[in-house]
């Protein structure tokens, strides 16, 4: 009989403890990572295009397992857990894919109602939820269209809602307002930033938007070559 682990609230939401990944014998993606992100912090992730952003979002949800280091998630080390503790430490995760990984026979509104709809909650009990959200992301209209007839913007904005809908401890986002404009992406943000504000949500954000970085002030993880700086420290 196996004993599933106690999720602490007193650790940091995420903690990487000398991490290092590659996909291939001799290659380092990443290197000798070691950082924490403390219970509802707002954090900026940055670096040029294939520095490693993705490879290091996906370890924080433990979608990869690190070549060597270890991987804290809520208090808990992935690397050894079991599927059902990853399965309740992702259902405490909100993420906003770079390519939006919407179910293409499902409508705007069923995407964005997935993750409680998995959980066995009954309509009834989300479907305004669901509705507001999806009218406050600009989708109002667009809440019976499949992902196919969408632009990639409103694509975007379904992920964005449905990362949101189940009001996550842990939110990360891979360049969640790469795909909308800028009046667009400020209103995303101001939800992000409700969120994190209101009900202490996580948010880590990898992002090139330098426009958006300068004028949140949050702090900036930046990746370059695989190596992690800890760069800047600044109260919003």
């Amino acid at each position: 009989m196996t004993t599933e682990p106690v999720f602490s609230m007193d650790e940091p939401t995420i903690r990487l403890d000398g991490v290092n990944h590659g996909y291939m014998p001799g290659d380092h993606v990443l290197g000798d990572i070691n950082m924490e992100l403390k219970s509802g912090s707002f954090t900026f992730l940055t670096g040029p295009s294939g520095s490693g952003k993705t490879t290091l979002l996906q370890l924080l949800y433990a979608a990869q397992k690190p070549r060597n280091g270890r991987v804290y998630l809520f208090g808990v080390e992935t690397t050894g857990a079991s599927r059902k503790t990853l399965t309740r430490l992702r259902r405490r995760i909100g993420i906003v894919y770079q390519d939006f990984r919407l179910l293409d026979h499902l409508s705007a509104y069923e995407n964005a109602a997935l993750p409680l709809r998995v959980t066995g909650k009954q309509e009834k009990d989300y479907q305004s939820d669901v509705m507001d959200l999806l009218h406050w992301v600009g989708l109002g209209d667009r809440i019976n269209a499949k992902p196919t007839t969408l632009s990639g913007g409103e694509q975007q904005r379904v992920a964005i809602a449905r990362a949101l809908v189940n009001k996550p401890d842990l939110l990360i986002a891979d360049e969640p307002t790469g795909n909308v404009d800028p009046e667009m992406g400020e209103r995303l943000m101001r939800l992000i930033l409700e969120l994190n504000r209101r009900l202490s949500t996580t948010v880590m954000i990898a992002t090139h938007d330098k426009a958006l970085v300068e004028r949140l002030a949050a702090p900036i993880l930046r990746l370059e070559n695989g190596m992690l700086m800890h760069d800047i420290n600044r109260d919003r």
